[in-house]
């Protein structure tokens, strides 16, 4: 358990602090997650993109997922053995 200071400063606790890694000089942010207070090491932070990069690595993932489709796209089965109708009947008592 940490508690404030007067000056509104916290201790981490040590199995914390050697469980992240983190040194005397580190930065670490807080984030509001809801009721809780989120301690997240400045070097775990992502990289901000623009709104324009976040759009281009959406339309390439969006690419290489219609690419990944047709590469893996199966033939229409003409007779499977079975029709349609047959999943709405099958295990029921007539």
């Amino acid at each position: 358990m940490t508690r404030i200071t007067g000056k509104f400063q916290i201790t981490l606790p040590k199995r914390l602090v050697d469980a992240y890694d983190i040194k005397v000089g580190d930065e670490v942010e807080l984030v509001a997650a809801g009721e809780t207070i989120a301690i997240v090491p400045a070097r775990a932070k992502k990289e901000v993109l623009v709104p324009e990069d976040r759009l281009r690595q959406f339309d390439q993932a969006g690419e290489r997922q219609r690419a990944r489709e047709r590469a893996r796209s199966l033939p229409w089965a003409k007779n499977r053995g079975w029709k349609r109708e047959d999943l709405y009947t099958r295990g029921r008592t007539r």
